[in-house]
C-alpha cells in the first residue's frame, strides 16, 4: 500500500506544490451550476475536479462550506470527494477535527477509514486539546496509509493570540511542532517524508523556516497564498527545493474574475484552468528563485 506521503511527494514532483481548495463560499457558486444549493455545490465541485485532475496533485475541500447546507451539503461533499479520488487526486479534507476519546475515534473513522462515507487521503486536526486527542487519528492514518495534518502556525491574524505566546523562551507554535516529533517519526514513510503534515501559514515565512528547522521530515500544508495576501516566495519558505509540502490556494483559483459571467461550463472551466496555470507558474518561479 502506497501511503499518503509517498503519493503526495510523487504528485508534487510531477505537478508542483499547488493544492486547489474547494471552498464553496456562500453566494459565490455560479448559477450555471445551480447556485448556493446542495445540487449546485456538487455540480460545481465536480466541474472543478475535472479541471484540477491532471494539473495538480491535491485538492482540499473545506467541510464547513458544505456542512452549512445540512444533509444535502454533506452528501455533496462526499460526492465531490469521491469524484476527486476517482480522478486520481489526493483529497486533503479541511475539517479541523479535534476531540477526546471515543468522539475522536468517530471523527477518525468518518474521514480516514477505507470505504468511509467521507473517505479522504488526509485530514486536518487541531492539537490544542493535547497529544492524546491525536492518537485515534494517528492509528487510523497508520492503518490505512492516510495523512494527519496538524495545525501548528496558522495563517489567520488571530493566530498571534495564542500561537506566538512565549513559553519559556520559545513561542507556543514551536513547542507544538517539537511535541509532534515522536509522532512524525512514528508516521514516517519510506519516501523520506512523514505522513504527519503540519499547517504552517504562508503569511509567516520566517516562522515557517523555524518550524522547518524544528521538524525537517514533516510535510507542510501552507495556506494563505493568493486571496489571503501571501506572495509565492513567502508561501514556499518552508519547502525544501519545492518539496516537502503543498501550497493551498482557494478563492484566487476557483473564483477568478475571468470566470465571472461565464455562459457555459466549458468557458468557466477554461477560466479556472488559466488561474491554476498562473498560480503554478508563480509558485514554480518562487521555488527556482
Amino acid at each position: 500500500m502506497t501511503d499518503f506521503a509517498a503519493r503526495l511527494t510523487e504528485g508534487v514532483k510531477r505537478f508542483g506544490p499547488l493544492c486547489v481548495g474547494i471552498d464553496p463560499h456562500p453566494g459565490m457558486v455560479p448559477a450555471l451550476f445551480g447556485g448556493d444549493t446542495a445540487r449546485g455545490l456538487e455540480h460545481w465541485g465536480r466541474a472543478l475536479v475535472e479541471v484540477a485532475a491532471g494539473k495538480v496533485a491535491v485538492v482540499k475541500p473545506q467541510s464547513g462550506f458544505f456542512e452549512r447546507l445540512g444533509p444535502g451539503g454533506m452528501a455533496a461533499m462526499a460526492a465531490v470527494t469521491r469524484a476527486a479520488r476517482e480522478a486520481g487526486l489526493l483529497v486533503l479534507m479541511d475539517a479541523k477535527r479535534g476531540d477526546i476519546g471515543s468522539t475522536a475515534e468517530g471523527y477518525a473513522e468518518a474521514f480516514l477509514s477505507a470505504g468511509a462515507f467521507f473517505e479522504s487521503d488526509a485530514l486536518t486536526v487541531n492539537p490544542y486539546m493535547g497529544l492524546d486527542t491525536l492518537e485515534p487519528f494517528a492509528k487510523r492514518a497508520a492503518a490505512h496509509g492516510k495523512g494527519l495534518v496538524v495545525l501548528v502556525r496558522t495563517s489567520n491574524p488571530g493566530a498571534a493570540d495564542f500561537q506566538l505566546l512565549d513559553t519559556g523562551g520559545k513561542p507556543l507554535y514551536i513547542r507544538v511542532a517539537e511535541s509532534l516529533l515522536p509522532l512524525t517519526e512514528r508516521l514516517m514513510s519510506p519516501c523520506g517524508w512523514s505522513n504527519l503534515m503540519m499547517v504552517v501559514g504562508a503569511t509567516a515565512p520566517e516562522e515557517a523556516r523555524q518550524v522547518r528547522a524544528a521538524a525537517p521530515k514533516a510535510l507542510f500544508l501552507v495556506p494563505g497564498y493568493g486571496a489571503q495576501g501571501a506572495a509565492a516566495l513567502d508561501a514556499c519558505a518552508g519547502l525544501v527545493d519545492g518539496q516537502g509540502g503543498v501550497v493551498s490556494a482557494s478563492r484566487s483559483v476557483i473564483f477568478p474574475k475571468a470566470a465571472d459571467g461565464a455562459q457555459s461550463v466549458d468557458a468557466w472551466q477554461g477560466a479556472i484552468a488559466a488561474a491554476i496555470n498562473a498560480a503554478q507558474s508563480e509558485l514554480a518561479g518562487a521555488v527556482e528563485a
